[in-house]
């Protein structure tokens, strides 16, 4: 676990109670805006927190990379070029989309990239 990224250390300890066994941890980063609180991979899944339930509960949302059907970058302008020029991506499990944005592109290139990996 010494290779691990993280933003917040108690969004790394939400992750790693949670774990598997054998199920190893690669990042963990914050999210920006409203309904997620962090995306978690793991070489097994994606837990995703999502924040937009009635009432102020929240979500764990383990995805198995198995379910995933494909992740995107989103961006609400042209790229000029640079495919990760944005900071949010989105992960497609059957009909449902998790959005994702974050502080800074390098975290959504690593993100997309892990998936893409994993789902490929």
């Amino acid at each position: 676990m010494a290779n691990v990224t993280y933003d917040r250390k108690e969004q790394f300890q939400q992750i790693q109670s949670g774990l598997l066994d054998g199920e190893q941890i690669i990042a963990v980063y914050d999210a920006v805006g409203t309904g997620t609180g962090f995306i978690g991979l793991t070489d097994r899944r994606v837990i995703i927190q999502d924040r937009s339930f009635v009432g102020k509960r929240y979500a764990i949302t383990s995805i198995p990379y198995s379910k995933i059907t494909s992740v995107s970058v989103v961006s609400n302008k042209s790229w000029g070029g640079e495919f990760f020029s944005t900071g949010s991506i989105a992960v497609h499990v059957g009909t449902h989309t998790y959005e994702v944005e974050f502080r800074g592109a390098q975290k959504s290139h690593h993100v997309h990239n892990v998936i893409l990996h994993y789902i490929s």
